[in-house]
């Protein structure tokens, strides 16, 4: 097996996908936010199922950097189960190398069911406890790059193992994109990570959550993320676009625009912070990122699932040189 360019390191689950009939649920405002409802205690009529194995944060990133023709390598844990050994055949089916991939004994994989509502999913989450521990990785499989996405809350203590790992390794670049778990935690318990952290990729709430900004100012939200120590920092705002900053620049992207109104949403943040990351990877700049990226996201929310709808790097290539006038990077 070749060296890797990037190992990805999170959970991974099936997702069963449960699109429901428009007509049988509604979704409703209160003061808690938006909320998806269905009438209780009887049969609710659903339209379909679809089962998707090797899915989660990290391992759509995982997914993404192979399509994008990098050597992708997953550090991940599984259980003794059917569906464990699914998850990893869809890995490999992917040109993931799943070497690092701990099965573990006695246990159950990690399985979700992701209501399908319209364009958006609720996901009904569970993870299961593993014993979480960093492998000893030799010299010939060692990264250029570790990519870090979301994680249960019963690996805390992982946490520090890859930081002392890191700091054994100042040639591993890392990239974050913190998961729900790792947000809860806070920026004090894992500190040594967003330290040491080479891009830092976050939605914009979870911008303003992370370094304590103001929500509504870009610049005061880089401000804020960059005394944590990322050397650069990207903050995705759904439809409007999303923005970077190098610590010197800062710039705003537009969203690439749809071929049709998006079928469904899953994965559209991993596909733009994984393909970023290749970019950067293959030697471009902050703003020639941002370019890249956008057309990832663009095409994943065609398709049903996070996976499904990756492209190679020659599809993306193809899709950036029809792109219009409009759409690049502009300073701010």
């Amino acid at each position: 097996m070749n060296k890797p360019d990037v190992i990805s390191v999170g959970d991974v689950v099936t997702d069963a996908f449960i699109k429901l009939i428009d007509e049988e649920a509604h979704t409703y405002d209160n003061e808690e936010g938006k909320w998806l409802a269905v009438p209780f205690a009887t049969k609710v009529p659903f339209d379909h199922a679809e089962v998707i194995e090797g899915v989660g944060n990290a391992a759509n990133a995982a997914v993404s950097f192979a399509r994008l023709g990098l050597e992708s390598g997953f550090i991940t844990n599984v259980g003794d189960d059917k569906y464990g050994r699914d998850i990893i055949h869809a890995l490999h089916k992917n040109k993931v190398d799943t070497r690092f991939v701990r099965i573990n004994p006695d246990k159950i994989s990690n399985y979700h069911y992701v209501l399908w509502y319209k364009e958006e999913r609720t996901i009904l989450i569970k993870h299961e406890e593993y014993d979480y521990y960093w492998p000893h990785l030799r010299p010939t499989e060692i990264p250029s790059w570790l990519y870090f996405s979301s994680i249960s809350k019963n690996a805390l203590d992982f946490h520090d193992d890859i930081a002392d790992w890191l700091e054994k390794h100042d040639e591993v670049n890392l990239a974050f994109q913190p998961g729900t778990f790792q947000i809860e935690a806070g920026v004090k318990r894992l500190s040594r990570l967003y330290k040491r952290t080479a891009v830092l990729l976050l939605n914009r709430e979870e911008a303003a959550t992370v370094g304590g900004g103001e929500h509504d100012d870009i610049k005061d939200l880089f401000k804020h993320l960059h005394e944590l120590g990322p050397q650069v920092v990207v903050i995705t705002d759904g439809p409007k676009g999303a923005y970077a900053s190098d610590g010197t620049n800062q710039y705003k992207m537009p969203p690439y625009p749809d071929p049709r109104p998006p079928f469904e949403r899953t994965g559209a943040g991993d596909a733009f912070a994984s393909t970023f990351v290749t970019a950067l990877i293959k030697g471009n700049n902050v703003e020639g990122a941002l370019q890249w990226a956008p057309i990832n996201s663009m095409s994943v929310v065609q398709k049903v699932g996070a996976q499904a709808g990756l492209l190679d790097e020659g599809q993306l290539a193809e899709l950036l040189k029809e792109a219009p006038a409009w759409y690049k990077a502009d300073r701010i």
